[in-house]
């Protein structure tokens, strides 16, 4: 019983790890892109317009933590996140 309880708390602890981690990693990899105020921050529309100019096939935008994250195709049709400074539209990361 003392293994199966054990089992199951490693478990429950791995996942909670995992899960953690992927929170930290979907929200701008953990670092915020600019340091600007949200007031100097372009649109959702303006950073998809960017992204598209750039050849990219946009999904979704959001800004979230001082960070843009758009979801994309790139030319060759590959799923792509972009993670952008909201001021100016710069990749500062991809995934």
């Amino acid at each position: 019983m003392r293994t199966v309880t054990r089992l199951a708390a490693t478990a429950a602890a791995i996942t909670i790890v995992a899960l953690g981690a992927a929170g930290a990693h979907a929200s701008s990899l953990g670092r915020p892109c600019t340091a600007s105020p949200e007031s100097q921050y372009l649109s959702a529309a303006d950073l998809q317009a960017k992204a598209e100019a750039q050849g990219y096939t946009v999904s979704r935008v959001k800004i979230a933590k001082a960070c843009g994250e758009i979801y994309a195709r790139d030319k060759a049709g590959a799923r792509v996140e972009l993670f952008v400074d909201p001021t100016n539209g710069t990749i500062v990361a991809t995934n």
